[in-house]
Protein backbone atom coordinates (compact mmCIF):
# COMPACT_ATOMS: atom_id res chain seq x y z
CA UNK A 1 0.00 0.00 0.00
CA UNK A 2 1.49 3.30 -1.08
CA UNK A 3 -1.11 5.78 0.06
CA UNK A 4 -1.62 8.14 2.94
CA UNK A 5 -4.31 8.64 5.53
CA UNK A 6 -5.05 12.00 7.16
CA UNK A 7 -6.54 11.86 10.64
CA UNK A 8 -7.81 15.14 12.03
CA UNK A 9 -7.49 15.45 15.79
CA UNK A 10 -5.00 12.61 15.59
CA UNK A 11 -2.79 13.43 18.57
CA UNK A 12 -4.88 11.71 21.25
CA UNK A 13 -7.81 9.43 22.00
CA UNK A 14 -9.61 7.81 19.08
CA UNK A 15 -7.48 9.67 16.54
CA UNK A 16 -4.20 8.41 17.99
CA UNK A 17 -5.51 4.86 18.30
CA UNK A 18 -6.64 5.00 14.68
CA UNK A 19 -3.23 6.24 13.54
CA UNK A 20 -1.49 3.25 15.09
CA UNK A 21 -3.99 0.68 13.85
CA UNK A 22 -3.92 2.18 10.35
CA UNK A 23 -0.12 2.08 10.32
CA UNK A 24 -0.22 -1.60 11.22
CA UNK A 25 -2.60 -2.09 8.27
CA UNK A 26 -0.07 -0.45 5.94
CA UNK A 27 -1.13 3.19 5.77
CA UNK A 28 1.24 6.14 5.85
CA UNK A 29 -0.27 8.60 8.32
CA UNK A 30 -0.63 12.38 8.60
CA UNK A 31 -1.52 13.38 12.17
CA UNK A 32 -3.40 16.66 12.40
CA UNK A 33 -3.44 18.57 15.68
CA UNK A 34 -4.45 22.02 16.87
CA UNK A 35 -2.25 22.79 19.89
CA UNK A 36 -0.39 19.82 21.37
CA UNK A 37 2.62 19.41 19.07
CA UNK A 38 4.41 17.09 21.50
CA UNK A 39 1.50 14.65 21.57
CA UNK A 40 1.24 14.67 17.78
CA UNK A 41 4.97 14.04 17.42
CA UNK A 42 4.71 11.13 19.85
CA UNK A 43 2.08 9.51 17.62
CA UNK A 44 4.24 10.21 14.54
CA UNK A 45 7.18 8.47 16.22
CA UNK A 46 5.04 5.42 17.02
CA UNK A 47 3.83 5.22 13.42
CA UNK A 48 7.38 5.51 12.10
CA UNK A 49 8.46 2.76 14.49
CA UNK A 50 5.97 0.52 12.69
CA UNK A 51 7.81 1.18 9.44
CA UNK A 52 5.42 3.69 7.89
CA UNK A 53 5.90 7.32 6.88
CA UNK A 54 4.26 9.87 9.17
CA UNK A 55 3.91 13.62 9.52
CA UNK A 56 2.40 15.95 12.13
CA UNK A 57 0.31 18.76 10.63
CA UNK A 58 -0.84 21.70 12.73
CA UNK A 59 -4.14 23.23 11.61
CA UNK A 60 -7.44 24.40 13.01
CA UNK A 61 -9.92 22.52 10.82
CA UNK A 62 -12.49 25.29 11.27
CA UNK A 63 -10.18 27.68 9.36
CA UNK A 64 -10.40 27.20 5.60
CA UNK A 65 -6.98 28.66 4.83
CA UNK A 66 -5.33 26.44 7.43
CA UNK A 67 -7.08 23.37 6.02
CA UNK A 68 -5.88 24.16 2.51
CA UNK A 69 -2.31 24.72 3.74
CA UNK A 70 -2.42 21.44 5.65
CA UNK A 71 -3.43 19.45 2.58
CA UNK A 72 -0.75 21.19 0.50
CA UNK A 73 1.89 20.13 3.03
CA UNK A 74 0.59 16.58 2.99
CA UNK A 75 0.73 16.51 -0.83
CA UNK A 76 4.38 17.56 -0.75
CA UNK A 77 5.57 15.22 1.99
CA UNK A 78 3.67 11.93 1.78
CA UNK A 79 2.39 9.46 -0.86
CA UNK A 80 -0.98 10.28 -2.48
CA UNK A 81 -3.96 10.66 -0.20
CA UNK A 82 -6.14 7.57 -0.02
CA UNK A 83 -8.14 8.16 3.13
CA UNK A 84 -9.48 10.77 5.54
CA UNK A 85 -10.75 10.34 9.08
CA UNK A 86 -12.75 13.38 10.18
CA UNK A 87 -12.09 12.90 13.88
CA UNK A 88 -11.39 16.43 15.18
CA UNK A 89 -14.17 17.56 17.47
CA UNK A 90 -15.01 19.57 20.55
CA UNK A 91 -17.52 19.44 23.38
CA UNK A 92 -18.32 22.08 25.97
CA UNK A 93 -19.43 22.14 29.57
CA UNK A 94 -22.84 20.67 30.35
CA UNK A 95 -25.58 23.22 29.77
CA UNK A 96 -29.21 23.53 28.77
CA UNK A 97 -30.10 25.10 25.44
CA UNK A 98 -31.57 28.11 27.24
CA UNK A 99 -28.12 28.73 28.74
CA UNK A 100 -26.11 28.56 25.50
CA UNK A 101 -24.62 31.63 23.84
CA UNK A 102 -23.92 32.19 20.17
CA UNK A 103 -20.14 31.94 20.64
CA UNK A 104 -20.47 28.41 22.02
CA UNK A 105 -22.73 27.35 19.16
CA UNK A 106 -20.48 28.89 16.53
CA UNK A 107 -17.43 27.05 17.90
CA UNK A 108 -19.34 23.76 18.16
CA UNK A 109 -20.47 23.81 14.55
CA UNK A 110 -17.31 25.43 13.15
CA UNK A 111 -15.11 22.58 14.37
CA UNK A 112 -17.46 19.61 14.33
CA UNK A 113 -19.39 20.33 11.12
CA UNK A 114 -17.66 22.97 8.99
CA UNK A 115 -14.25 21.39 9.65
CA UNK A 116 -15.49 18.02 8.44
CA UNK A 117 -16.95 19.59 5.29
CA UNK A 118 -13.74 21.49 4.50
CA UNK A 119 -11.49 18.48 5.00
CA UNK A 120 -13.80 16.20 3.01
CA UNK A 121 -13.88 18.74 0.19
CA UNK A 122 -10.09 18.75 -0.05
CA UNK A 123 -9.96 14.95 0.18
CA UNK A 124 -12.52 14.50 -2.60
CA UNK A 125 -10.58 16.91 -4.81
CA UNK A 126 -7.59 14.57 -4.45
CA UNK A 127 -9.22 11.13 -4.40
CA UNK A 128 -12.22 11.34 -6.76
CA UNK A 129 -11.71 9.87 -10.21
CA UNK A 130 -13.48 12.97 -11.57
CA UNK A 131 -10.48 14.97 -10.36
CA UNK A 132 -7.95 12.44 -11.63
CA UNK A 133 -7.61 10.61 -8.32
CA UNK A 134 -7.31 6.89 -7.60
CA UNK A 135 -10.31 6.66 -5.28
CA UNK A 136 -10.31 6.43 -1.51
CA UNK A 137 -12.37 6.38 1.65
CA UNK A 138 -13.64 8.90 4.18
CA UNK A 139 -14.77 8.02 7.68
CA UNK A 140 -16.59 10.68 9.68
CA UNK A 141 -16.82 10.55 13.46
CA UNK A 142 -20.40 10.98 14.58
CA UNK A 143 -21.67 10.10 18.04
CA UNK A 144 -24.45 8.15 19.70
CA UNK A 145 -25.46 11.61 20.92
CA UNK A 146 -26.90 12.20 17.44
CA UNK A 147 -29.57 9.58 18.27
CA UNK A 148 -29.96 10.37 21.97
CA UNK A 149 -30.03 14.19 21.87
CA UNK A 150 -27.97 14.67 25.07
CA UNK A 151 -30.66 16.64 26.94
CA UNK A 152 -29.38 18.72 29.84
CA UNK A 153 -25.77 18.15 28.77
CA UNK A 154 -24.94 19.27 25.25
CA UNK A 155 -27.76 19.31 22.75
CA UNK A 156 -25.52 21.46 20.55
CA UNK A 157 -22.93 18.68 20.29
CA UNK A 158 -25.68 16.14 19.54
CA UNK A 159 -27.11 18.41 16.84
CA UNK A 160 -23.68 18.88 15.28
CA UNK A 161 -23.21 15.11 15.15
CA UNK A 162 -26.70 14.75 13.66
CA UNK A 163 -25.47 17.03 10.88
CA UNK A 164 -22.49 14.69 10.40
CA UNK A 165 -24.88 11.77 9.90
CA UNK A 166 -26.74 13.66 7.15
CA UNK A 167 -23.46 14.84 5.63
CA UNK A 168 -22.20 11.26 5.50
CA UNK A 169 -25.28 9.99 3.68
CA UNK A 170 -25.34 12.83 1.18
CA UNK A 171 -21.63 12.84 0.35
CA UNK A 172 -21.55 9.05 0.07
CA UNK A 173 -24.18 9.14 -2.65
CA UNK A 174 -22.59 12.14 -4.33
CA UNK A 175 -19.22 10.47 -4.89
CA UNK A 176 -20.15 6.76 -4.95
CA UNK A 177 -19.49 6.49 -8.70
CA UNK A 178 -16.16 8.32 -8.36
CA UNK A 179 -14.24 5.71 -6.40
CA UNK A 180 -14.77 7.37 -3.03
CA UNK A 181 -16.60 5.64 -0.18
CA UNK A 182 -17.95 7.69 2.74
CA UNK A 183 -19.07 6.16 6.03
CA UNK A 184 -19.42 7.18 9.67
CA UNK A 185 -18.78 5.65 13.05
CA UNK A 186 -21.00 6.60 16.00
CA UNK A 187 -19.10 5.94 19.24
CA UNK A 188 -20.92 5.78 22.53
CA UNK A 189 -19.31 6.33 25.94
CA UNK A 190 -15.59 5.96 25.25
CA UNK A 191 -12.66 6.39 27.65
CA UNK A 192 -10.89 9.42 26.15
CA UNK A 193 -9.73 12.89 27.20
CA UNK A 194 -12.67 14.61 25.49
CA UNK A 195 -14.76 14.27 28.66
CA UNK A 196 -12.21 16.27 30.66
CA UNK A 197 -12.30 19.04 28.06
CA UNK A 198 -16.02 19.29 28.76
CA UNK A 199 -15.41 19.54 32.50
CA UNK A 200 -16.44 15.92 33.26
CA UNK A 201 -13.28 13.80 33.48
CA UNK A 202 -15.18 10.99 35.23
CA UNK A 203 -18.07 10.94 32.75
CA UNK A 204 -17.18 7.60 31.12
CA UNK A 205 -17.02 5.78 34.45
CA UNK A 206 -20.12 7.52 35.79
CA UNK A 207 -22.28 6.64 32.78
CA UNK A 208 -20.96 3.11 32.25
CA UNK A 209 -23.87 1.51 34.19
CA UNK A 210 -26.30 3.04 31.64
CA UNK A 211 -24.64 1.10 28.81
CA UNK A 212 -26.17 -2.33 28.11
CA UNK A 213 -22.66 -3.84 28.09
CA UNK A 214 -22.08 -2.20 31.51
CA UNK A 215 -18.79 -0.59 30.56
CA UNK A 216 -17.27 2.25 28.60
CA UNK A 217 -15.60 1.46 25.30
CA UNK A 218 -11.96 1.98 24.41
CA UNK A 219 -10.41 4.14 21.73
CA UNK A 220 -8.89 0.99 20.25
CA UNK A 221 -12.33 -0.55 19.78
CA UNK A 222 -13.53 2.50 17.83
CA UNK A 223 -10.29 2.57 15.83
CA UNK A 224 -10.87 -1.04 14.75
CA UNK A 225 -14.21 -0.06 13.19
CA UNK A 226 -12.72 3.01 11.49
CA UNK A 227 -9.80 1.14 9.94
CA UNK A 228 -12.12 -1.61 8.69
CA UNK A 229 -14.30 1.01 6.95
CA UNK A 230 -11.15 2.43 5.33
CA UNK A 231 -10.06 -1.00 4.09
CA UNK A 232 -10.78 -2.86 0.88
CA UNK A 233 -12.68 -5.39 3.00
CA UNK A 234 -15.38 -2.70 3.23
CA UNK A 235 -15.27 -2.17 -0.53
CA UNK A 236 -19.06 -2.37 -1.00
CA UNK A 237 -19.87 -0.30 2.08
CA UNK A 238 -20.72 3.36 1.63
CA UNK A 239 -23.28 5.60 3.28
CA UNK A 240 -23.23 3.40 6.38
CA UNK A 241 -23.35 4.65 9.96
CA UNK A 242 -21.83 2.10 12.33
CA UNK A 243 -22.69 2.28 16.03
CA UNK A 244 -19.83 1.39 18.36
CA UNK A 245 -21.72 2.06 21.54
CA UNK A 246 -22.03 -1.10 23.62
CA UNK A 247 -25.71 -1.36 22.72
CA UNK A 248 -26.61 2.11 23.96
Amino acid sequence: MDKSLLITGGSRGIGAATALRAARAGWHVAVNYTRDAAAAQAVVAQVQALGRQALALQADVADEAQVQAMFARLDAALPPLGGLVNNAGVVDVAARVDEMGAARLQRMFAVNVFGSFLCAREAVRRMSTVHGGRGGAIVNLSSAAARLGSPGQYVDYAAAKGAIDSFTLGLAREVAAEGVRVNAVRPGIIETDIHASGGQPDRAQRLAPQVPMQRAGSAAEVAAAIVWLLSEEAGYTTGAILDVSGGR
